[in-house]
């Protein structure tokens, strides 16, 4: 049985086709964690908190509790699945900044879990 592919702990670059999904918040301040990164490195765009930007996508976090993240996790799923293309390496979103667990997380990527071109974290 093939291992499925996880995504890296740190990312610190990118192959053509890999976007880097991270934690943001509506507004699009990208200041610090994983926002920062993705704004420093792969292209999001101060002040949009939401969607594909340069080589990132971003799903706010920061709005509310967990059931507020959720249309924003299934507007991603359907957004990678419309895009075959490219490959997309999901971060522990919400689970830095935004002061989420993995388990208040993960089940909200459970549909990811069989679209191919979604990578998601160890144990997710």
């Amino acid at each position: 049985m093939e291992q499925k592919r996880t995504t890296p702990e740190f990312i610190t670059e990118l192959q053509p086709g890999e976007i880097f999904v991270f934690g943001s918040n509506l507004q699009g301040m990208h200041g610090g964690g994983a926002a920062r990164v993705a704004y420093r490195n792969f292209g999001a765009i101060m002040g949009q908190g939401v969607g594909l930007q340069g080589q990132s996508y971003a799903i706010p976090t920061m709005q509310g509790g967990v059931e507020t993240i959720r249309p924003y996790v299934d507007e991603f799923i359907a957004f990678a699945k419309e895009h075959p293309e490219l490959t997309f390496l999901v971060t522990r979103i919400g689970c830095g900044i935004a002061g989420f667990t993995d388990e208040e997380i993960a089940p909200l990527f459970a549909e990811a879990q069989g679209v191919d071109n979604i990578v998601l974290p160890e144990g997710w």
